[in-house]
């Protein structure tokens, strides 16, 4: 017999857009309930940014003491500890999730369940608890924040092979001899450049004409050529078609470039599938309560993140959509401004910026140069590499460029791609610049302080290409 409790509103999963919403619902008054399955924080902080922006930090310690020389520095030769590079990692995690937790469990008004929600009416959930201990409830507000997960392959022989997700891959114990990823998207090439920094031997193995699918060409190519500069392998236009392998963790894939129509066998000790992410929705049962998915599984939403049912809402990566930390938190905000505030706030039109966090990073935000010329805007396009950069040139780390995309009738920034380093935080720059509707003239004849990046973006616009 289970426990059937009312509650104004329930947040189901306790990811970075969950946790504030619940919080938020709780300080205001409403009787909140928030479920989770396995640990507070979400993707970002147990499997997403957190972890491997932590191992990606550890992999730059690697590579500058690898260049040491360049500096005029004499270092003895890098060792690298997976264990200990592993134990930092989870330390920063608990850390990250435990702190989240005694937020939580410090609300009033919040109650907290570790378990396994699903649908089992229009407005009702019951709670498959950890401890054994079934719970049902009902609530008038119901937001899905379940995120997503990584996706396996369709290739042959692929379930019967040891692979390795982007979750798994950083509880490896040893550096991988010769690594093969499947997928030239964002995980991929943040983990290729990561584990070749460790010492190992890396392929990709990509099926689209170019990395980065979502950006523009010159950009992708120059990623391509940094890695490959890492000393990574590239194979762009290769279709996998089948894996097989045995208990040493030998991996064959056997591919098929589309170019030459001949098949090619890789032979590696490891294999990370990193070929996009599905929607946790299949144990939810959204069909129960008469929300509607798409063919992927995904929740279909409004420009108000509600869904077809009344009442319930879907923020972060479940919906669909940009899957970035930054967005499932602004997707809170959204849904709380309107529900609580009296707000009339939407998703139509916000910024979407986002780094890649390869080294040098790819800062984006707004329309790319292809975007904008399919859109039929009459633009400029600023361009600039970052051996340009007084500042790049010091720290020698002066690879990859900018790129500014303007309306040449307004004068406005329209959008920007800055590959090198820090690009993240220069390609916030621009975004000010864009929030407030600044012409580029504005960061053309500012006073920056010299050396330093920020001062790129005076020169970045006397380089337009037309």
């Amino acid at each position: 017999m289970t426990n059937r409790i009312q509650y104004d509103a329930a947040v189901i999963g306790a990811g970075q857009g969950g946790v504030p919403l619940a919080m938020a619902l709780a300080h205001a008054g409403r009787k909140t309930a928030l479920i989770e399955r396995e640990h507070v924080g979400g993707t970002c902080v147990n499997e997403g940014c957190t972890p491997t922006k932590t191992m990606i930090a550890s992999a730059r310690v690697s590579y500058l003491t690898n260049r040491s020389q360049d500096y005029g520095i004499n270092t003895e030769q890098t060792a690298v500890y997976m264990k200990e590079i592993r134990k930092r990692k989870r330390d920063i995690v608990e850390s990250f999730r435990n702190g989240s937790l005694k937020r939580i469990q410090d609300t009033e008004g919040l109650d907290f369940y570790m378990g396994t929600a699903s649908f089992s009416g229009k407005k009702e959930l019951y709670i498959d608890m950890n401890d054994g201990q079934p719970v049902s409830l009902t609530a008038e507000n119901i937001f899905i924040n379940t995120g997503a997960r990584p996706s396996v392959p369709d290739i042959k022989g692929i379930d019967s092979v040891g692979f390795l997700d982007s979750t798994s891959i950083m509880e490896l114990d040893t550096v991988p001899e010769h690594l093969i990823i499947i997928g030239g998207g964002y995980i991929g090439l943040e983990f290729g450049q990561m584990f070749r920094r460790f010492g190992s031997r890396v392929t990709i193995i990509h099926r689209g004409p170019q990395l980065l699918m979502r950006e523009d060409p010159d950009i992708a190519e120059e990623v391509r050529k940094v890695l490959t500069g890492d000393g990574i392998e590239v194979l762009l236009n290769t279709n996998p078609v089948a894996v097989s392998g045995d208990l040493s963790l030998q991996v064959t894939v056997s591919a098929k470039p589309e170019e030459t129509n001949q098949g090619k066998a890789i032979t590696g000790s490891h294999l990370l599938a990193a070929a996009g992410r599905v929607p946790a929705t299949d144990i939810l049962h959204p069909e129960k309560s008469g929300i509607e998915t798409d063919n992927r599984g995904f929740i279909r939403v409004n420009e108000r993140l509600e869904t077809n049912v009344e009442g319930i809402f879907a923020i972060g990566d479940v919906k669909g959509g940009p899957a970035f930390t930054h967005i499932s938190y602004d997707d809170y905000r959204i849904v709380f401004a309107n529900l609580m505030e009296g707000g009339k706030r939407t998703i139509h039109d916000r910024p979407v910026p986002y780094t890649l966090f390869t080294d040098p990073q790819l800062g984006r935000v707004g329309l790319s140069e292809k975007e904008a010329r399919a859109a039929g805007k009459n633009i400029r396009v600023a361009k600039m590499p970052m051996n340009w950069v007084a500042r790049a040139l010091e720290t020698d780390e002066s690879r990859g460029f900018m790129k500014a995309v303007v309306d040449a009738e307004t004068n406005r920034i329209l959008g920007a791609a800055v590959l090198g380093i820090e690009g993240g935080e220069i390609m916030a720059m621009l975004q000010v610049a864009m929030m407030g509707g600044l012409p580029y003239t504005a960061l053309r004849d500012a006073v920056f302080a010299h050396p330093t990046l920020a001062e790129s973006l005076n020169n970045i616009f006397f380089s337009f290409e037309d």
